[in-house]
């Protein structure tokens, strides 16, 4: 097996970057790091860096939906995560990428083609903190969840989790997979899915906060962004937000579990 990596990054596209910026910041605080001459703007959690593009043509993504974008992962050696990746994909693309706050110094793509941005610097976290709210989850909408998973632990070492879904994984039918690298789940979801309260989106469907008081956080920012109750049958997170240009986006006091016997709560921070 691997060594795990970690996820320690996250880009938006959105069509305001200053809303997004100041309710981040200004309600859930998150701290400025960086704005780039084309207007982008880097934001942190403690621990995350959260980028938030300007959703405009000359980004060439190769998808130009808005929201949640793609995801970083802070690796030891850039050339091992490639070698690793052209072991499982030999045709697999590889981009490089700026460096600066706004990118990583490389990236590379996943089976279903959603870019994977790698940083040997951390993406400019110096000194990672446990700040609450803070980030400890993805869901991804996936046409294979297992080519995903199979993705993820071969190329960063990512481990399997399986004690918050060992109820669902009873049922017939499911195909989801989850995976952790001690400080973040992902969760690969199958996008055809009829289970209550899923989000049919290919690509991040929603991120997670692990949060002191979920209820609480909601009734703080209400006048800015929308709310609903998750399905009691979800055991890692409470409410589901939406912030002001409709992103998902869980709180859950419960945390989540990111790793074999370890779970990220804030009581255990």
């Amino acid at each position: 097996m691997t060594s795990p990596h970690d996820t320690v990054s996250v880009r938006y596209m959105v069509d305001d970057v200053q809303a997004a910026v100041d309710f981040y910041t200004g309600h859930l605080g998150f701290r400025p790091l960086d704005r780039s001459a084309e207007g982008d703007v880097s934001i942190t959690d403690g621990a995350y860096n959260v980028t938030i593009f300007r959703h405009r043509p000359e980004l060439k993504e190769l998808n130009m939906e808005t929201g949640l974008h793609h995801i970083g992962i802070a690796v030891d050696s850039i050339a091992e995560i490639q070698a690793r990746y052209r072991k499982f994909n030999p045709r697999g693309v590889i981009v490089r990428e700026a460096g600066d706050l706004q990118h990583g110094e490389a990236r590379i793509y996943d089976p279903e083609c959603h870019p994977i941005t790698l940083s040997e610097r951390n993406f400019g976290i110096d000194a990672p903190k446990a700040n609450f709210p803070r980030i400890a989850h993805f869901a991804f909408g996936a046409l294979d969840p297992s080519a995903l998973y199979d993705f993820y632990a071969a190329v960063f070492g990512f481990r399997e989790l399986l004690v918050a879904h060992a109820e669902a994984a009873k049922r017939s039918g499911y195909k989801n997979r989850h995976v952790g690298d001690g400080a973040t789940n992902l969760a690969l979801q199958a996008f055809y899915n009829d289970r209550e309260g899923h989000e049919a989106r290919h690509g991040i469907a929603h991120m997670g906060l692990v949060v002191k008081d979920a209820r609480a956080l909601a009734d703080s920012v209400k006048s800015v962004a929308t709310f609903a109750h998750r399905p009691d049958s979800r055991v890692q997170s409470e409410i589901r937000m939406r912030d002001p240009e409709g992103n998902g986006c869980d709180l859950s006091s419960r945390g989540w579990e990111v790793d074999i016997e370890k779970w990220a709560r804030a009581d255990v921070a």
